[in-house]
């Protein structure tokens, strides 16, 4: 397959490439991508982005930002970060890449444990997280031409651990490889309209 993988530099996007380059043709997309630049932020970039690229078998995307902040601090500017990157950007590389995507082919987007296993600091993710949920679970009966669309909702990290671990108290991290895993089984299987949890 030929396969669009946006945030291909990132710790999931790196173990997903790993996971699925020695069989498909994996074009790596991303603020420096190695293939193609692209701002999920902008709908301009990613119009431009998807003319670069053209046709794909599947576009995968571990991509999206999202801020910590506790409840009484998080303001509308702050959460609009998680709205215009974690929700929207990946809302919008789907919306604009139907034309794109062959028959039969696919999208995945990527969630998080935060929507369903809450933390402190973690509501502005857990909104975006659960938006995404939600829109593959529609969008699935709708898309055209037998194309499907999923999402992965993976546990802390191994790889981030260090670095998030503080978040997530009593989280028991999970490996990338293992995550990446999910990954393969939506652009490789049949489903479509699914969540996958990787605990």
């Amino acid at each position: 397959m030929r396969i669009l993988l946006v945030g291909a530099s990132g710790t999931i996007g790196s173990a997903v490439y790993e996971r699925l380059r020695d069989e498909h043709d994996i074009l790596c997309a991303g603020r420096n991508g190695r293939d193609v630049q692209v701002d999920i932020t902008d709908e301009d970039s990613i119009r431009q982005m998807y003319e670069s690229t053209g046709r794909v078998d599947a576009v995968i995307t571990a991509s999206g930002s999202a801020g910590f902040a506790p409840l009484t601090e998080l303001t509308p500017e702050k959460n609009q970060t998680a709205i215009n990157s974690k929700m929207k950007g990946q809302i919008n590389l789907v919306l604009l890449g139907i034309p794109y995507v062959n028959d039969g082919g696919s999208f995945t987007l990527t969630s998080g444990i935060m929507m369903d296993d809450p933390i402190p600091q973690g509501t502005s993710a857990a909104m975006a997280n659960g938006a995404v949920k939600g829109f593959v679970t529609s969008a699935a009966i709708e898309l055209p031409r037998g194309i499907r669309i999923n999402n992965i909702s993976p546990n802390l990290l191994a790889e981030s651990a260090e670095k998030l671990g503080g978040f997530f108290r009593g989280f028991d991290p999970v490996p990338g490889d293992k995550v990446a895993l999910a990954y393969q089984k939506s652009v490789e299987g049949q489903q479509t309209g699914q969540t996958y949890e990787v605990y």
